[in-house]
C-alpha cells in the first residue's frame, strides 16, 4: 500500500468500520479530510466541523476497494486528527 493508492473522495474509516470522514488530497505524509465532512461526528471526540482535518498516512492500515482503512478504533480517531482552522 502506498499513499498513490489513496485517492480523492475515498471513504476513510476506523478499525471498527466507523465512517471518520472523506478523502480530499493526500499531501506529504498527511491525508487531509474534506471540510465539509471533517466532524467525524461518528467518532468519540468528534463534530469539529467547519475546518480541515488531517490524518497522518502511518495510521492507515490498508486500503478496501474506496475505503481507506484506519489501525486505529473510533473511541481513539479524535486523539490522532489534526486540525486546521481556516483564516
Amino acid at each position: 500500500m502506498s499513499d498513490h493508492d489513496i485517492r480523492e473522495d475515498m471513504e476513510v474509516i476506523s478499525a471498527d468500520g466507523v465512517h471518520v470522514g472523506t478523502v480530499d488530497h493526500v499531501k506529504h505524509d498527511r491525508i487531509k479530510l474534506k471540510k465539509s465532512d471533517s466532524g467525524a461526528p461518528n467518532v468519540e471526540g468528534g463534530s469539529h466541523e467547519g475546518h480541515h482535518h488531517y490524518l497522518s498516512i502511518g495510521l492507515v492500515a490498508g486500503v478496501e476497494g474506496d475505503k481507506v482503512r484506519l489501525s486505529v478504533a473510533s473511541a481513539n480517531v479524535s486523539e490522532f486528527l489534526e486540525e486546521k482552522h481556516d483564516a
